[in-house]
């Protein structure tokens, strides 16, 4: 070979680095903070579990297992692991014999299809188990609502804002089911994306985005509602109408429904019951709305101490009380940032949902974390913070959620 050949050769350059496309590159921080806020909460909850023990003696449905990750896939995972290995299997409602805690017998068919059916999907492709697949589904969608809630605050607040939001999000109280057999990650993915269409007018994808909330889980019925009203609202507007047109609007207002009607009328078909769903959550579960009177009696009892009402868990429900009087300062000051009418009817009906519905109090915080436009404020007044002071507050959130936001929940209590 020539010297100049040989010259060449060495000074040949390197193959291009693969590089993020331009447009992805402002989610990197988000993501990176979300990703080592759950991680870190994630293993402290691991060392808790492992410190405490009790796990392992524990039936494996409700709250036990070999391995401390198997509680991850308890109480509701389970269910959802059953309806992935499966399917459901749909019947007459059941009463149970007298004196029984509750008057109907539980089915899988309480549980909407869409992770489910993404856990068993993802399963077949990848050669997981079940559980890896149901997990690996839980974490990926966790980053998609992280991202999304990051697009629609930093639409609204600045990016800085919403990096925050998406940290504050890996933190809240509850937040352990985002990386557990639980469909909070999915909905909120789907939720904050559906959210960020409307801003951005994008009525078809709004409209596919609801129909596939509807069949992920029944709170799908306020995110479907909000759209509904923002597509009514933009009909009526004149301009709107100009500019954009009818169809678009239209077709999300009539699309977003349909996944969860046909959710409920399949399940009412199958059980020879129209009403057959609500049944279940009445009767199987003791969900049903009763205009907060649950809700009260749970802050009138914990007030003086006593422990007289239905699913009582002592720890869960202080954190559930606190969240429940911070709500109104939250709301207020969501308000105050006069966010869009989505993320406003969104925030505001679900709030109604949860304190006007009976279930589990101590769950209160689970049910609170797909209502991210709560955010909002706190997030862009933490985006005034120096990053040092953002890093301290995070480090010590992120260590502090492996005890309230992971074993609280799963094991002081019932996720």
């Amino acid at each position: 070979m020539s010297t100049a050949q040989s010259s060449t050769a060495t000074t040949a350059e390197p193959a291009p680095r693969p590089r993020l496309p331009p447009a992805a590159r402002p989610y990197l921080p988000p993501l990176a903070l979300y990703g080592a806020a759950k991680l870190t909460g994630l293993l402290v909850f691991a060392w808790l579990l492992a410190y405490a023990g009790d796990y392992r003696h524990k039936d494996p449905r409700f709250g036990g297992g070999t391995h401390w990750w198997d509680v991850l896939s308890t109480w509701d995972g389970w269910w959802y692991l059953q309806v992935a290995q499966k399917g459901y299997h749909p019947g007459p409602l059941k009463p149970l014999a007298p004196g029984g805690q509750f008057t109907a017998e539980q089915n899988s068919v309480a549980f909407f299809p869409l992770y489910p059916g993404l856990v068993r999907a993802v399963s077949e492709v990848t050669g997981l188990g079940l559980y890896g697949a149901a997990i690996l589904v839980s974490v990926v969608c966790s980053f998609v609502a992280a991202a999304g809630i990051y697009a629609v605050t930093s639409m609204l607040a600045g990016t800085r804002a919403g990096t925050v939001a998406a940290g504050l999000w890996a933190v809240a109280p509850a937040a352990g089911v985002e990386w557990a057999v639980y469909t909070e990650s999915l909905f909120v993915a789907i939720a904050a994306w559906t959210c960020h269409a409307v801003l951005k007018r994008r009525w078809v994808t709004a409209g596919l985005l609801a129909f596939l909330s509807g069949l992920s889980r029944p709170t799908a019925a306020v995110l479907i509602g909000a759209v509904g009203l923002a597509a009514l609202v933009t009909l009526v507007r004149r301009d709107s109408r100009r500019e954009q047109g009818v169809a678009a609007p239209l077709y999300a207002a009539v699309a977003a429904p349909l996944g969860l009607l046909t959710y409920i009328a399949w399940v009412g078909w199958s059980m020879g019951d129209p009403g057959a769903y609500f049944a279940l959550q009445h009767k199987a579960w003791a969900h049903y709305f009763d205009f907060g009177a649950y809700t009260l009696d749970v802050l009138r009892n914990v007030a003086v101490g006593h422990g007289d009402y239905l699913f009582a868990y002592s720890v869960p429900d202080l954190i559930a009380v606190q969240m429940v009087v911070a709500l109104p300062f939250l709301v207020a000051l969501m308000l105050r940032k006069r966010p869009p009418l989505v993320l406003t009817a969104y925030a505001l009906a679900s709030i109604v949902t949860i304190l006007g519905t009976q279930q589990m109090f101590g769950n209160t915080p689970r049910y609170l974390l797909p209502v991210f436009p709560l955010l909002l404020a706190p997030a862009a007044a933490m985006a005034r913070l120096r990053w040092p002071s953002l890093v301290v507050f995070f480090a010590t959130a992120a260590v502090a959620s492996g005890w309230y936001a992971h074993y609280v929940i799963f094991e002081l209590g019932i996720p």
